[in-house]
């Protein structure tokens, strides 16, 4: 009887410093996601440098974008605005109309979104985004204030004219600025509104090609 009582007492004892690894281990392990739960490390998503994947992150490249395409709208429905008593083309007089029912609602989205960041809202006589590099007609595809008055004199067939090469150029800039946009911005809602600028604009410039002949 006596030599089956150590090894039963060597079980025991076996058993019980399992338990109790067992339970140092789960103690460790606890701290250890504590620590991190409060410390924040080991709790970003994998896939994003900030540790944020909410649709409402932004950073400078949204911000840029929203300043500059902001008063870059604004000229471009003051351009088609100017179709109305001008323009002899029922075509340009349709694209001018569809110019202001796009961008308009842009322009207000982009600023909500400013808003939200706390970031200026450029002035609507603001000759260039406030807060952007840019300035006048330095901005990609900008008119100058000489073009918009010539515009602004012109009609009939002239005016057709000169309407569809300025909102050629002003189109390629738009495209230009989404793209830089699509390749740096951080906002989800930018980036896509900046891939619909790309798509709608890209085909309105072939449609006013095509009526310029080109």
């Amino acid at each position: 009887m006596t030599s089956y009582r150590f090894p039963a007492r060597r079980r025991a004892a076996a058993a019980a410093a399992a338990v109790g690894a067992v339970l140092v281990l789960a103690a460790c392990g606890g701290q250890d996601a504590s620590t991190a739960k409060h410390s924040g490390h080991g709790a970003a998503p994998s896939g994003s440098p900030s540790g944020s994947t909410s649709a409402s992150a932004h950073n400078a490249a949204d911000v840029s974008f929203a300043q500059g395409m902001i008063p870059h709208h604004r000229q471009a429905v003051e351009m088609a605005d100017l179709a109305d008593g001008r323009a002899s083309s029922a075509e340009v007089r349709t694209l001018a109309s569809e110019i202001r029912k796009a961008q308009d609602p842009e322009i207000r989205t982009l600023s909500e979104w400013l808003t939200a960041w706390g970031e200026d809202v450029p002035a609507k006589d603001a000759p260039a985004a406030e807060g952007a590099e840019h300035s006048g007609h330095s901005m990609a595809g900008m008119m100058a204030d000489d073009e918009m008055a010539e515009l602004e004199k012109a009609s009939g067939k002239t005016f057709d004219t000169a309407f569809l090469r300025m909102m050629v150029e002003h189109h390629e800039g738009a495209v230009e600025m989404a793209r830089t946009e699509q390749s740096r911005g951080a906002h989800q809602g930018a980036r896509k509104m900046a891939g619909a600028i790309v798509t709608s604009q890209t085909a309105e410039i072939t449609r006013m090609n095509t009526l310029l002949g080109q």
